[in-house]
């Protein structure tokens, strides 16, 4: 399956772009997300990130579907 990704903040810079689009059989968001971490060298834990799934906030385990849009947010710090 082809996911659309889309990256903010300290996940950007790690990936080397804003989005990307990927073809895997990755089941869920989690395992996804692990792939990812791997290619790209993501250090975050998972329960430390947000995960959206076309355009709703959703859990690690959501099921995804072929042209999804998956956008990984990592905590932020500001001031």
């Amino acid at each position: 399956m082809r996911y659309r990704l889309l990256y903010f903040a300290a996940l950007c810079d790690a990936a080397g772009r804003a989005e990307e689009t990927v073809t895997s059989g990755a089941p869920d968001v989690l395992a996804l997300y692990i792939e990812l971490a791997a290619r790209h060298g993501f250090t975050f834990a998972p329960e430390r990130l947000r995960v959206a799934v076309n355009g709703a906030f959703t859990d690690w385990n959501h099921h995804l579907a072929d042209n999804d849009e998956v956008v990984f947010l990592p905590p932020v710090s500001g001031g």
